[in-house]
């Protein structure tokens, strides 16, 4: 009898310290702290981890699209009516972009490496064939017409020769063509004068097969934070194209990779060469990709921003002092004195005078946003969509006939949709991680669920205890009469 009193107070006594120990846990985080830890340690740029090589040969198939705007009123906007275009595409490639020339060094905290990209044509996932043709503004014809709109001398002799050519503002040109380069016949009579100049044009001429110059990043062996930043790119910790130290400044990873263990509160910061400034993402809102969850995180609105909105943005602002407005940026100091004017698709986020100025612009988040879907443990990619636009900086210019009575605008040539999801094996992988992170993060309750479930067994055998003395006591008054 004794014997079995002592289990039933032991059981109690186990329930109470289970109960103890498991919120104790709870409170203290312990289990998240040690798995974050862990995963800290494990996502690292170095030989052998799975972090190493996704970041060195992404897993997942990466597509770039694009989309024209085919012009369909060239002699109207030359009087001075506003363009009207219509959306033509996808065009789609299939981007390859591992890794190259990898070295690492100051004891594996750094690693430099060039990014190659390789775009292969997708004919059964476009509309239609690389000779598809698209008129849109001659943007040669436009570049060195606004880099002698002030020379009369010179802008007379090009002008002639324009005519003679019978070159104007407006171009048809292959898909192909406009992508990848094509022998332009002003810039190869220019080149007579100027055997520097390329004679070749192409929105991404030179940048098939090719990369965007050598990059130093952390490898996050020193900080789980730092983990694929951006340290140095072509040898510079910042850049030289704009007005102020602040959007000179090379910030964040290359937008690929992130580091581990997300918080909502999050900034992540990113160095795009093809906008030739930094960037930064916010916390939007959960997603589910492939059923596993994650934090969708997207560009605000004030990352391109007027300076009246975000006085930080002045810099942007080239030359000095001459801002377009939100949702544009200009970037002919990093273009070869091009007017090119970036943008997102259709002016998504941008001012409204700029839709209104094209007919055929119709911003929609859904299409035209740029997002980036993270698993918050690991920092894994889980879906991307890098959405840009590329426009040319339209104006009449008097020592040009060409430009005619032809309006300001910002003329919108093509949109890319870089995107990416990931791969199943991947996929598999991480449900691996989330079920492993479910049972360490619910040892805690586990052990709390087991102390209740033992404190209802005490309960129950102390009741048990106590019939039997209750039941004697009853009966005894009877024996006594």
């Amino acid at each position: 009898m004794l014997l079995k009193t002592c289990c039933v107070y032991t059981t109690g006594v186990f329930s109470l310290l289970l109960l103890i120990f498991g919120i104790s846990l709870v409170l203290s985080n312990v289990f998240p702290h040690a798995l974050h830890s862990a995963v800290e340690a494990e996502v690292v740029l170095k030989n052998g981890t799975e972090a190493f090589e996704a970041w060195e040969n992404p897993p997942a198939p990466i597509y770039m699209q694009f989309y024209f705007f085919n012009l369909t009123n060239p002699l109207e906007v030359l009087d001075g009516d506003r363009p009207a275009v219509v959306e033509i595409g996808p065009y789609t490639y299939r981007e390859h972009r591992p890794m190259e020339q990898v070295v690492f060094h100051d004891n594996g905290t750094r690693v430099t490496a060039v990014n190659t990209k390789t775009y292969v044509f997708q004919r059964n996932m476009s509309r239609g064939p690389e000779s598809d043709i698209i008129r849109t503004v001659n943007i040669p014809a436009m570049t060195v017409m606004e880099r002698f709109k002030d020379n009369s001398i010179a802008a007379n002799l090009i002008s002639a020769y324009m005519k003679s050519q019978g070159e104007g503002l407006f171009t048809t040109r292959t898909v192909g063509e406009l992508l990848w380069g094509y022998e332009d016949g002003l810039l190869k009579a220019l080149k007579l004068l100027s055997p520097d100049l390329d004679d070749v044009f192409g929105l991404f001429y030179k940048t098939n097969a090719s990369n965007d110059g050598e990059y130093v990043f952390f490898t996050g062996q020193q900080n789980y934070k730092d983990f694929a930043r951006v340290d140095t790119w072509n040898g510079e910790r910042s850049l030289n194209w704009w007005t102020s130290d602040e959007c000179n400044m090379i910030n964040g990873t290359n937008g690929a990779s992130f580091h581990p263990v997300l918080t909502k509160n999050e900034t992540l910061y990113m160095f795009s060469s093809d906008l030739c400034r930094s960037l930064y993402a916010l916390y939007e809102d959960e997603v589910t990709v492939k059923g596993i969850s994650g934090y969708r995180f997207s560009p605000p609105s004030e990352v391109f921003a007027n300076v009246t909105v975000n006085p930080a943005n002045a810099g942007f602002c080239v030359p000095a002092g001459n801002c377009l407005g939100s949702g544009v940026l200009n970037v002919s100091t990093c273009k070869q004195g091009a007017p090119i004017i970036m943008s997102s698709p259709h002016f998504y986020q941008a001012d409204e005078k700029f839709v209104q100025d094209v007919f055929g612009m119709t911003p929609k988040k859904e299409q035209h946003q740029t997002v980036i879907d993270l698993h918050p443990l690991t920092g894994f990619v889980l879906q991307a969509a890098k959405r840009l636009q590329v426009n040319v900086y339209v104006e009449k210019i008097p020592t040009f006939s060409q430009t005619g009575n032809v309006r300001t605008v910002v003329f919108p040539v093509v949109y890319l949709n870089e995107s990416v999801v990931i791969d199943d094996a991947s996929v598999e992988k991480l449900k691996k991680i989330v079920l492993e992170k479910n049972i360490v993060e619910n040892v805690p309750f586990m052990l709390i669920g087991l102390g209740i479930i033992l404190g209802l067994v005490f309960m129950f055998l102390m009741c048990r205890q106590r019939v039997p003395e209750s039941s004697a006591a009853e009966r005894q008054p009877l024996l006594s009469s």
